[in-house]
């Protein structure tokens, strides 16, 4: 994990900036459902839309600033008129990189998203990670904002794992990283 110097940031300061970043409040709205669209998200965070890549950022962002994930799992683009169903293959956003910022108890870390987007990482935007029964991989993810995540991808996790604290337990040893005053299990294994 990238370090800043203390002078150059607080938590406190960093906090503010993510808090400051504006998003139409599309959790309030309640438009009619308007059937689903061919545009989907891809695992790499790339934008797709009638098979073809999205390949202006601002239009991305614009996109990404209307996104809702629902109680039903669904992921829909929401306006005050109209809600439209897109396919999501894992997680709308990215994580592709991490900054440690602050000290101490204030230490914090910093996820930056494919689209821009920062986000702290603490109670309100807890780390998780899944297993792949099939495969044993680790899928981290935070959460960014509402119900969406952030796939954590593999260069940051490895980031985390570098930084993570061996706690012992009665399930094996368990990599623990602390962020913002949250702790955040980042995988567990057993001693043969």
């Amino acid at each position: 994990m990238s370090e800043q110097p203390a002078k150059a940031f607080s938590l406190e300061a960093l906090m503010k900036h993510v808090s400051d970043q504006k998003f139409p409040p599309v959790d309030k709205w309640n438009p009619d459902f308007c059937g689903d669209i061919d545009m989907r998200i891809a695992v790499d965070g790339t934008w797709f839309y009638m098979g073809t890549p999205i390949t202006r950022q601002r239009m991305v962002k614009l996109f990404a600033s209307v996104l809702r994930k629902d109680d039903d799992g669904k992921t829909y683009l929401v306006t005050p008129v109209e809600k439209i169903g897109i396919t999501i293959e894992d997680a709308p956003f990215v994580a592709i990189s991490v900054e440690n910022v602050g000290e101490g108890d204030a230490n914090a870390l910093s996820f930056t998203t494919n689209i821009g987007d920062t986000v702290i990482a603490g109670k309100d935007n807890p780390i998780r990670v899944e297993v792949n029964a099939d495969t044993g991989e680790p899928r981290p993810y935070i959460l960014v904002r509402g119900n969406l995540e952030a796939l954590i991808n593999r260069a940051v996790f490895y980031e985390l794992v570098a930084g993570a604290t061996e706690v012992e337990g009665d399930t094996g040893t368990e990599l623990v990283i602390m962020s913002a005053g949250a702790r955040f299990p980042l995988g567990t294994w057993a001693e043969n």
